[in-house]
C-alpha cells in the first residue's frame, strides 16, 4: 500500500505529503466481475495530496478527482437505494396500516393472530439475511437486489388475495424472505463506496427512505381508504397492497440497470474513477487484510467477540424501538378518528429524517460513536417514561416527538461504526452487516407481544422493556469505546507506522 505519514496524536491534524503509488495493471475487468472483488495493494497517482488527517488517520477529500467521484456516487447510489428502501419498507408495513381498516374482521383474526402476523415476515427476513450477503460479495449487487426487489414487489401485490389467517401468514413469511436481501445488501454496497467520515451521512439519508415510509404511510392508506373502499368489491386495504406492490414493480426495472456493482466492475464510472473508488476505501480500513472466501469471512466474523457487542448494542436498540409497528395504535389512544390518527403519524417522522441526517453528519464529522448514540439513548428513554406514566394527550404527543426523533438516527450510526470496525475484509464486513442487523430485527419477533390490545391505553409492560433495552444498548456503546480505545493504545505501540484507528 501506499505509504501515508502517520496519524497525528489525538487532537491534532497532520498531512500526507506527495503519495505516488503504482497503477493497477487490470486487464480483464469483465473477468473480476465475472469471480471476485479484486483487493489488490494499489492506487491511482496522487490519491491524497496534503490531505488532512484526524486522529484516528481519516483524511479529508480535497484531490478534485475524488470529489468529483463522491459527488457521482451520491448522485446515483443514493436515490436509488432511497427509493427502493422507501417501497421496501412501504409494502412491510402496509398490514400496520391495513389494521385500521376492514382487515381484522375480512379474515376474522382473534386473539394474537395479529401480533404472529408481524412477527412472522420477520422470521424469513432474519433467516435469509447473512446467507444473502455472503452470496451478494460474489454476485452482481444490480442484479441480485433488483431481482429480489422485483419478488418483494410482486409478493406485496398478490397478498390483496388473502382470505384468511392462514393464507395472510404464508404471505407475510414470503415477505419477509423476498425481503430479506435488500437492507443488509445496501449496507453493504453503501460500505464498499464510502469511507468512515461519509458513511454515516449517507446511511443517514439512505435511512431517509424509512422515515419518509414510515411518514407518509398513514397518509397513503388514509387516501386509498377514503377513496377505493369497496370499490370493485374490494376492501381498502387490499386496494392498499394492490397499488404499492404494483408501484414496488416500476422500481425494481429500474434498479437493474441503476445500482452498482463492485468499486472496481461498477459500468457507470470510467477505469480511473473504478481504481479511485476502490482504493480510497483499501487506504480508509483499519488492518486491512486481503480478500479471502467467504466462509472464512464468516469464521473471521463470529470469532471476533466485537461482533456479539455490536449485535448485542443493536439489538437492544431496535428492540427499543418496537413502537414503530405499533405507533398507529399509539396514537390511536390519544382518542382520534382513523384519518386523524393516521395523519398524526406523518410529523414525528418527518422530523425523524431530519435529525438522522444532522446527527449522522456531525457523528462523521468529528469521528465520533459514543456520545452520539448516549445523548440520543437518554432523551429516547425520557420519551418512553411519559406514555408510561400519564395518558394526558399534549404529554404522550411531546413524548411521540421524543422518542421517535432521535431513535432512527441511531441506526446509521451503530451500522456505521460496525461496518468500520468489523471491515477488515469485504467478506468479514459483508457477515458483520447482516449478522448484527439479523440479530438486532430477532426483536420483531418477540416484541410485538409487548403490545396487546388489553394493555391499552398506557402500554405500561412496553415502555418499560423498551426503557431496559434502551439502557442496555448504553452500555454496550461505552463497552465498545473503552475496547476500541484500548486497540487503538496497543497499534500505536506496537505498530508504529499503522496510520489508521479505530473510531469510537
Amino acid at each position: 500500500m501506499a505509504s501515508i505519514d502517520r496519524a497525528p496524536p489525538h487532537g491534532q491534524t497532520g498531512h500526507v505529503s506527495n503519495v505516488e503509488s503504482e497503477k493497477a495493471n487490470i486487464t480483464n475487468m469483465e473477468q473480476v466481475e465475472r469471480t471476485r472483488t479484486v483487493d489488490t495493494d494499489v492506487a491511482p497517482e496522487k490519491l491524497a495530496v496534503e490531505a488532512k488527517l484526524d486522529a484516528f488517520g481519516a483524511r479529508s477529500k480535497i484531490d478534485p478527482q475524488e470529489i468529483a467521484l463522491v459527488k457521482k456516487l451520491d448522485r446515483t447510489i443514493l436515490p436509488m437505494l432511497w427509493i427502493m428502501y422507501f417501497f421496501n419498507f412501504l409494502d412491510r408495513n402496509a398490514l400496520v396500516n391495513a389494521k385500521l381498516n376492514s382487515l381484522d374482521k375480512d379474515l376474522g383474526l382473534k386473539g394474537t393472530q395479529y401480533n404472529t402476523l408481524i412477527s412472522i415476515l420477520f422470521v424469513g427476513y432474519i433467516a435469509g439475511q447473512v446467507p444473502s450477503n455472503m452470496i451478494l460479495n460474489r454476485v452482481r449487487p444490480s442484479w441480485y437486489l433488483g431481482g429480489f426487489c422485483m419478488a418483494w414487489s410482486l409478493t406485496c401485490l398478490l397478498t390483496y388475495l388473502a382470505n384468511d389467517f392462514g393464507s395472510m401468514l404464508a404471505c407475510r413469511f414470503m415477505l419477509g424472505v423476498t425481503e430479506a436481501p435488500f437492507y443488509p445488501g445496501a449496507l453493504f454496497l453503501i460500505g464498499l463506496f464510502y469511507t468512515k467520515k461519509e458513511i454515516a451521512t449517507r446511511m443517514a439519508i439512505f435511512y431517509t427512505g424509512n422515515m419518509m415510509a414510515s411518514s407518509f404511510a398513514g397518509l397513503i392508506a388514509a387516501g386509498v381508504f377514503a377513496g377505493l373502499d369497496g370499490v370493485r368489491g374490494l376492501a381498502g386495504w387490499r386496494w392498499l397492497f394492490i397499488i404499492q406492490g404494483a408501484l414496488s414493480i416500476g422500481v425494481a426495472f429500474f434498479a437493474f440497470f441503476v445500482l452498482p456493482d463492485h468499486p472496481l466492475n461498477t459500468r457507470w464510472l470510467t477505469p480511473e474513477q473504478r481504481q479511485l473508488a476502490h482504493t480510497r476505501i483499501a487506504a480508509d480500513t483499519t488492518e486491512r487484510e486481503e480478500a479471502t472466501s467467504v466462509m472464512i469471512g464468516l469464521k473471521q466474523c463470529i470469532v471476533d467477540w466485537r461482533t456479539w457487542v455490536f449485535c448485542l448494542m443493536y439489538n437492544t436498540h431496535i428492540s427499543s424501538v418496537s413502537f414503530q409497528s405499533f405507533l398507529p395504535t399509539v396514537v390511536r389512544t390519544l382518542g382520534y378518528n382513523t384519518t386523524t390518527t393516521l395523519a398524526l403519524t406523518c410529523p414525528p417522522y418527518l422530523l425523524a429524517a431530519i435529525m438522522a441526517v444532522v446527527m449522522s453528519y456531525t457523528s462523521g464529522k468529528y469521528n465520533e460513536r459514543t456520545w452520539h448514540i448516549t445523548i440520543c439513548k437518554c432523551i429516547i428513554i425520557a420519551g418512553f417514561v411519559i406514555p408510561a406514566v400519564t395518558t394526558n394527550v399534549a404529554a404522550r404527543m411531546v413524548a411521540i416527538f421524543m422518542f421517535v426523533t432521535f431513535s432512527f438516527g441511531i441506526n446509521n450510526i451503530m451500522l456505521g461504526w460496525i461496518s468500520a470496525t468489523l471491515g477488515q475484509t469485504p467478506e468479514k464486513k459483508a457477515v458483520a452487516l447482516a449478522l448484527c442487523n439479523s440479530i438486532g430485527n430477532l426483536s420483531s419477533v418477540y416484541t410485538p407481544y409487548l403490545w396487546p390490545s388489553s394493555d391499552g391505553p398506557r402500554y405500561i409492560k412496553a415502555w418499560m422493556a423498551a426503557i431496559a433495552f434502551s439502557s442496555v444498548a448504553i452500555l454496550s456503546t461505552w463497552a465498545m469505546r473503552l475496547s476500541l480505545q484500548r486497540k487503538n493504545k496497543k497499534l500505536r505501540e506496537e505498530e508504529p507506522d499503522t496510520t489508521v484507528f479505530y473510531v469510537y
